[in-house]
């Protein structure tokens, strides 16, 4: 069993809700997603919850290059810095992860941005690093396409390498403000990076102090090998996509042999599965309503997103045809975690539709749907059998799904000891219990 509580993370994928559909919903919100009000109800409920954290995906792009995604999938949305920066006055205790790009983004601007976020909200930041794979995103960023996988990573690998640094470059009471002599800094505690390497170069330090927690949580997604080293040698926590628990224990026992190889323990690094719970009177009315949602989406949407993660136009193909060969993921530079779901599934004989249609209304996350009890139940056999640490929680329609949730299942897990009742004292990372990593920069530590 995990030790501690479990930790809860509440997901926004869609301001809608964690289905592409979701605003076809009768209950959706409208423009109302653009507006600070409605994000500050659902962070007062979560945080009211003494749920862990806000975790906010992001695209750097719409997608319309396929079909009918400006017709029926836009997906605008709120920069989650600027977003997040405004919940943090709002909220006092909840963790806020904000996704960014190292594909698009330069290190400087991500390690200040961050670091003022955690100072704002009393070491409360985290950052979830992702390597874009939307071509649609490379455009807008003077690129004709996506850079390759491994170049991906290799950036990424340099970008984190960097902004950790940066955090670094003040040390711990390296600000005097000693008013009579006139010393406002002790210059040998701050330090100059002089980092240059294969794709960035960066002087430094940073113009704000080391952030609160040291370095705020660092959150990484992808599942393919290359994301899970990158993961356990650089990330606090690690969002994964798992269909079962017996899944999870076996995708957790790799987790720890790499970090053993990395000279890290396994309690330094927490997996928290994505999860889609419906909570509803029964179950049966739980899959009706899920069922009902799906219906929504329509078959040229599945199709162009199916031809989307598969790096093929799909089009020409019947939909009860099986789908056809696959790229190799050596020379695929798209995500290639999307890709294996498909290709995991083409391997069952699935059809294109029956592909298509599963992973468009649910992008391979399991579904929890039934009571708050029965809910629970789940959540508390996957936790205390050690496939996770907590859960990112993917709420199919909000802001209903998300307030029944911390309102019903929230405190059945209290109940059972499984989750907190008030805040433990201290930073996100704290409460995460994880340690508050040394400077790099510390002599003391050469």
């Amino acid at each position: 069993m995990s030790s501690g509580y479990m930790i809860l993370s509440a997901f926004f994928f869609n301001p809608q809700g964690d289905h592409r559909m979701s605003w076809r919903y009768p209950e959706a919100p409208t423009t109302e997603i653009f507006d600070l009000s409605f994000y500050q109800k659902l962070a007062t409920a979560a945080e009211d919850a003494r749920l862990d954290a806000i975790f906010i995906a992001d695209h750097v792009a719409i997608w319309d290059i396929l079909p009918s995604g400006l017709a029926h999938f836009a997906n605008p949305r709120l920069e989650p810095i600027t977003l997040l920066s405004a919940l943090s006055a709002v909220t006092k205790n909840i963790g806020l992860i904000s996704t960014i790009s190292s594909s698009y983004w330069e290190p400087y601007n991500v390690a200040r941005q961050v670091a003022s976020l955690d100072h704002l909200s009393s070491g409360r930041a985290s950052w979830n690093l992702v390597t874009s794979a939307m071509p649609e995103e490379a455009m807008n960023y003077g690129r004709d396409g996506n850079a390759e996988h491994a170049t991906r990573y290799q950036r990424a690998h340099e970008f984190i390498s960097i902004v950790k640094r940066l955090w670094d470059s003040w040390e711990d009471g390296s600000m005097l403000f000693d008013k009579a002599s006139g010393d406002f800094a002790d210059v040998e505690k701050v330090h100059s990076l002089k980092f240059e390497g294969e794709h960035f170069k960066v002087r430094g330090p940073l113009n704000v102090p080391r952030p609160p927690q040291g370095h705020p949580v660092v959150v990484q997604a992808g599942s393919s090998d290359d994301g899970k080293n990158f993961a356990t040698q650089h990330a606090d926590l690690h969002f994964a996509i798992l269909k079962s628990k017996e899944e999870g224990a076996a995708y957790r026992a790799d987790i720890d042999r790499r970090l053993a190889a990395r000279g890290r323990a396994p309690e330094s690094f927490k997996v928290l599965p994505g999860i889609l719970p419906v909570v509803a009177k029964s179950r049966s009315e739980a899959l009706e309503r899920q069922a009902f949602l799906e219906t929504y989406i329509p078959d040229r949407m599945q199709l162009d997103l199916l031809s989307s993660w598969s790096g093929m136009d799909l089009s020409g193909y019947s939909p009860d045809d099986q789908m056809p060969k696959l790229p190799d993921d050596a020379t695929y530079n798209g995500g290639r975690t999307a890709l294996d779901r498909v290709r995991k599934m083409a391997e069952t004989g699935a059809t294109i539709r029956e592909i298509a249609t599963t992973l468009a209304n649910t992008g391979a996350v399991p579904t929890i749907a039934g009571t708050a009890i029965e809910v629970a139940d789940q959540l508390e056999e996957w936790f205390v059998s050690g496939a996770a640490d907590g859960f990112n929680l993917m709420f199919p329609l909000l802001p209903g799904d998300w307030l029944i949730f911390c309102r019903e299942v929230v405190p059945e897990l209290q109940r059972r000891g499984l989750f907190r009742t008030e805040y433990e004292a201290g930073t996100f990372r704290d409460r995460l219990r994880l340690k508050k990593p040394t400077n790099l920069f510390d002599s003391s530590d050469k």
